[in-house]
């Protein structure tokens, strides 16, 4: 039998893994800079931990979560994102009395059982921030800028950040409130799709979410910016925004932005890549002020996003500075005959510990394979070693992209490669 991986999971090859890690430590990089230290959550967590903080309505929660019940008795799922678990090792680990704000970043698998497509995969991978402690709007602003300096670093240009104020708690409500009104006594409900009159029922503000086609061209003729927020959470947003342009960054005030999970309050907010058809949110977040209380935590103000990697690396390609780009390594050793073998054998092993990625043929190859070999590892260079080359006491050095050489003595080799690197 011949085993094959679970539907709506992928293996990410040797050949791949070299751009997840660029862009891995493209990330910890920006979280080092902005001060956020990693967290390393279990991938499981009790059921209820996520009925609880998502929200049973959500269909995360309803149509979306990996459970299953344990030997011991106990209800248990893979997460399906990454707030919760961070904000319940917060509590645990009781870092709200220690030291009340945190900042905190993760990497790391989440799974949901949706329907796998392009963009979608029930394990798929997540970058993220939870900004824990205040409600400074500075804060939001900080979180925002991560996010479009997450992006910059992943040599991603064409996105778009949209936003929105949800307002606190009781704004939430009295926008539900509205929108019920609006679909039981102005427009009838049964234009909308069958998920969109559900949620009329138990979550209202997710019909403004609404992916369905139909249901997006109803719901934006009939609903514009309804008067629902308080002073303060008005304020919040202004503030927010203010900063966002003090930073520069472009963003577009948008009414149906309400994400999917109900912990959200007050800011949140979307990005989208242009070359990624329908599925084309590539990582979103927003303020919540409730869920550490909620969880059984004192009243702390918290913030954050997730990216999603997957979606990261799609919208890459569509990218002209990144399209069909090839990470590979170094210096790929090329060598004619066994005394040439064994001199390039040792200069390799001098690359290696100088910090040059390197590797050599192990198979005997000519060295028109070798070549063929350099290339389809990306060298950068490639460097030949020939009976020649040992009588004159030099390697030979290639540029693989300009196909220009150059001679080195064996016992200058390694900054005359050096030199050349980083000249590219």
């Amino acid at each position: 039998m011949a085993y094959k991986a679970i539907r709506g999971t992928k293996d990410i090859l040797p050949a791949e893994c070299s751009e997840w890690q660029e862009i891995e430590n493209a990330c910890r990089e920006v979280f080092r800079t902005f001060g956020y230290g990693e967290i390393r959550t279990p991938i499981m967590e009790e059921t209820g931990l996520f009925i609880k903080t998502v929200g049973e309505d959500t269909d995360i929660v309803k149509k979306e979560m990996f459970s299953f019940t344990d030997r011991g008795e106990r209800d248990i799922s893979l997460r399906p994102e990454g707030t919760a678990p961070v904000i319940r090792a917060y509590l645990e680990h009781n870092l709200d009395k220690t030291e009340p704000f945190q900042k905190i970043c993760y990497i790391g698998p989440m799974f949901r059982a949706e329907r796998p497509q392009a963009g979608r995969l029930r394990q798929f991978h997540q970058v993220g921030v939870e900004a824990i402690g205040s409600s400074n709007a500075a804060l939001d602003a900080e979180v925002i800028d991560i996010l479009t300096r997450l992006l910059r670093a992943c040599k991603i240009e064409k996105y778009q950040l949209h936003l929105n104020n949800l307002g606190c708690r009781e704004d939430k409500k009295k926008l539900s409130a509205l929108l019920v009104e609006l679909f039981s006594k102005k427009i009838s409900a049964a234009v909308l799709c069958e998920d969109c009159r559900r949620r009329l029922k138990t979550n209202p503000i997710r019909v403004l979410d609404c992916k369905n086609d139909g249901c997006r061209t109803i719901i934006r003729k009939s609903f514009g910016e309804i008067e629902f927020l308080c002073r303060d959470c008005k304020a919040h947003f202004d503030r927010t925004l203010k900063f966002l342009d003090l930073l520069n960054i472009k963003y577009t005030v948008d009414p149906y932005i309400v994400r999917g999970i109900d912990y959200y309050t007050r800011t949140v907010f979307e990005v989208t890549h242009e070359g990624l058809g329908s599925q084309n949110a590539i990582g979103a977040g927003g303020r919540y002020d409730n869920l550490i209380k909620d969880m059984g935590g004192p009243s702390l103000s918290a913030c954050g996003f997730a990216l999603g990697l997957d979606r990261v690396l799609m919208a890459r390609s569509k990218e002209p500075a990144t399209a069909g780009r090839t990470a590979g390594i170094d210096i790929f050793v090329a060598t004619l005959g066994e005394a040439a073998y064994e001199k390039g054998f040792l200069i390799l092993n001098e690359l290696r510990h100088g910090g040059i990625s390197s590797d050599i043929d192990y198979e005997n190859s000519s060295l028109k394979s070798q070549m063929r070999r350099a290339d389809k590892l990306g060298a950068s260079l490639v460097l030949i070693v020939g009976d020649e080359e040992i009588a004159r006491n030099e390697a030979v050095l290639r540029d693989m992209r300009t196909k220009k050489q150059v001679s080195a003595k064996f016992d200058s080799v390694i900054s005359e490669a050096k030199t050349m690197l980083g000249a590219r």
